[in-house]
């Protein structure tokens, strides 16, 4: 027996017990150690490798070269079981065209200028979905308000309440804030979204949410949630548009515009004129529901 013959014999044992190992050990690996194994296989038995572990195995060249590549550029600690764009598919990889038609959907002011620095829409999502998935497009609600949000829109505080008759001024209204803003960027002067963020308690009382604790030792609290002597925190945020970012001023004063314009001010103060000190003007603007 020539040497070629004994050196052929050895790589096709070698590949045959390779599948013998993964059929006993199969059950209990993933995806990714039943590749990496099998590459490893190859890369020992150096040139044909691939193609003899997959014919003995049964699993495909390209998995089994998949493996070895990952093995060879030492890929193997990063704890990723699928390879990088494996897995479920997103929506938009399933249905490219389901933002063009939710972009179409929304009002037109902001639809013909993408580079708006204000963008909205008070559109109920389930209207916004139904229409969708008559169009072919099959989303819901959740779905729709994410699209939305990754596309710098803003949900208004109605965006999930049945629409009534729309004022016919108020497309001008937002059209005219829009116009402000870009012609304050636009002249370096600085502008801010300002809104009172969700009240909370002072004190060892229950507050939505959850936090992580040590299993069996959760956060104690009060029995009953009378309102104490500190009364509640209520922050006050302000998010400067044209330097994306955002400060929080909390005080305990009732949600009143006193509070508001004195949060703005100490903003200016730590904030706002360090970044802009040559602004003569300040734009701000909030969305303040059914207060003035």
């Amino acid at each position: 027996m020539s040497e070629i013959t004994e050196l052929a014999g050895f790589d096709t044992a070698f590949a045959t017990a390779l599948a013998g190992v993964l059929v006993e050990v199969g059950p209990i690996l993933d995806e990714r150690q039943k590749r990496v194994l099998a590459g490893a296989g190859a890369r020992q038995l150096g040139h044909g490798g691939i193609k003899l572990v997959a014919a003995a195995t049964g699993v495909s060249a390209d998995t089994v070269g998949r493996g070895a590549k990952e093995l060879e550029a030492g890929l193997v600690t990063d704890g990723r079981v699928r390879m990088k764009g494996a897995g479920r598919p997103t929506l938009e990889q399933k249905d490219p065209l389901v933002w063009e038609a939710l972009n179409a959907l929304v009002d037109p002011v902001t639809r013909g200028d993408p580079m708006s620095p204000l963008r909205w829409t008070t559109k109920s999502t389930v209207k916004l979905a139904d229409t969708l998935t008559s169009q072919g497009h099959q989303v819901g609600p959740k779905t729709v308000a994410r699209l939305l949000k990754d596309h710098g829109y803003s949900l208004q505080a109605n965006a999930k309440k049945l629409e009534g008759r729309q004022h016919p001024d108020r497309d001008a209204q937002f059209i005219y804030l829009n116009e402000q803003v870009t012609a304050f960027l636009d002249a370096g002067l600085p502008v801010i979204s300002v809104d009172t963020k969700k009240k909370e308690n002072i004190g060892r009382y229950s507050n939505g949410g959850a936090e992580y604790s040590p299993q069996g030792e959760p956060e104690t609290t009060n029995t009953y949630d009378f309102i104490g002597e500190a009364g509640k925190a209520v922050p006050y945020g302000v998010y400067d548009v044209g330097a994306n970012s955002g400060w929080v001023n909390v005080g305990s004063d009732a949600d009143t515009g006193v509070f508001a314009v004195e949060s703005i001010r100490r903003w200016w103060t730590k904030i706002g004129h360090p970044g802009y000190p040559e602004a003569t003007k300040l734009g701000c603007y909030g969305d303040f529901g059914q207060r003035n």
